[in-house]
């Protein structure tokens, strides 16, 4: 494939922007090269300015479930762009929004919407605080839970520290509070517990971490968070950004029958705009302005082109809700073709989430997530890419399948995988 055109535009955006994105995750500079530059969208497919096709696996980072440019998304956006893009007022879309959520998410009973995952992690911890009036969290390494100063905490050795900034311009004193455990290790939990009583205000968890490739919990891991929270008081925080209408209707909490005390979602619930929201026990979500003493506040929350097109999204997900099974075979499908084809490698999946780690190690942390082959995941990927199917960039991002994914493109997708396997052997 040429990638000639995708090369020009990024060596151009590269003097305008930092590395030539507007997202880390956007460069290739974990995998080599100059990152594609897209043109259009459609289904399961994306088309580059070269003129390139390819079957789509990254879908918008989640939100494209519907598949690409969804006839029925599209026009519903239009739609609400002749009356408006703001007011900076209320609107009934705003409720009718909520009302889907509320009815699907069993830990949802209020909620506010925000405009990402990021100012929706942020805003839970600062209302978990004022609820319970104490100031540390638990988070655990590896889990990303956006790029507020309080959460960006550099993977420590010591479980009872707190943790330094994982980021330039960032005082210690923001994440002195952060304590760091290790995910699926129930200690590392207890001990913090122990280090500081009834100082803990919440703990917040990616049910299935998806920022360090796919790391499904173990059996009994999100039932001892919801356990020993409870023992002490504390807020469990589901950060379901990834996981949220992904995993089914009721997302991860659905998925394993482990009900939090607060959840956030991201742009899923946007239909793709920008969109976030945090929700909870109403007892917890009455701690918030107008009605409570924890202030946060949005201009365009619930703006009335991105509720439109959440809406018609979870209405469209609800009158297919049977086709998350067909998600999750087709995630069988491909990581049994992964399996095969790399037998050294570790493939996780969570329902119709996965990743491959090119390592021999079992994977169930950040510490055995980074003994993956880097150099190998290059060559993956770029194989992948050249055969016309398009992945994360990244060894430690999951992949993601879409409605509109046919039978024969995932058979197909399969095939091209297991000659990879003996293309890289």
């Amino acid at each position: 494939m040429s990638y000639q055109k995708s090369e020009h535009l990024f060596e151009e955006s590269s003097k305008h922007m930092p590395g030539g994105v507007n997202s880390p995750v956007r460069a290739f500079r974990a995998v080599g090269g100059a990152p594609v530059f897209i043109k259009k969208a459609k289904g399961s497919h994306l088309y580059d300015v070269d003129g390139n096709e390819y079957l789509d696996y990254v879908n918008s980072w989640g939100p494209a479930i519907l598949g690409h440019a969804n006839d029925k998304v599209v026009e519903a956006v239009q739609n609400a762009c002749v009356d408006g893009l703001s007011f900076g007022a209320p609107t009934g879309k705003e409720l009718e929004l909520a009302e889907l959520i509320t009815k699907n998410l069993p830990s949802v009973e209020m909620l506010r919407l925000v405009s990402s995952g990021t100012e929706a992690v942020m805003s839970a911890i600062r209302v978990a605080r004022g609820y319970t009036r104490r100031d540390y969290i638990i988070k655990f390494t590896g889990c990303y839970h956006g790029h507020s100063d309080g959460l960006l905490v550099k993977a420590g050795s010591g479980a009872i520290t707190g943790s330094a900034p994982d980021s330039a311009g960032i005082p210690e004193g923001y994440t002195k509070t952060t304590l760091l455990a290790n995910y699926n290790d129930k200690e590392s939990v207890k001990s913090l517990f122990e280090a500081f009583p009834e100082q803990i205000a919440a703990v917040v968890v990616e049910p299935v971490a998806a920022n360090m490739g796919c790391v499904p919990p173990k059996d009994g891991f999100l039932e001892f968070l919801r356990e020993i929270t409870k023992e002490n008081g504390t807020v469990l925080i589901f950060d379901e950004v990834i996981t949220g209408f992904r995993m089914g209707l009721g997302g991860a909490q659905g998925y394993y029958n482990v009900i939090p005390d607060m959840t956030t979602l991201g742009k899923i619930i946007g239909g793709g705009m920008p969109m976030g929201m945090y929700g909870g026990r109403k007892e917890i979500m009455q701690q918030v302005a107008p009605m409570g003493e924890v202030y946060q506040a949005g201009t365009l929350s619930g703006n009335p082109i991105a509720t439109a097109a959440g809406i018609t999204t979870l209405k469209l997900l609800m009158e297919k809700k049977d086709k998350y099974a067909k998600l999750e075979q087709y995630a069988i499908q491909i990581t049994d073709a992964l399996k095969e084809a790399f037998p050294q490698a570790r493939v996780n999946r969570a329902g119709s989430l996965y990743s491959i780690f090119f390592t021999k190690e079992e994977v169930v942390d950040f510490e055995s997530a980074c003994t993956s082959d880097n150099e190998m995941f290059a060559k993956y990927f770029h194989y992948l890419l050249d055969h016309g199917i398009y992945v994360a960039p990244s060894q430690y991002e999951i992949q993601f399948l879409s409605m509109e994914h046919t039978d024969e493109e995932v058979a197909r997708t399969c095939q091209i995988i297991r000659q990879a396997g003996k293309d890289l052997a």
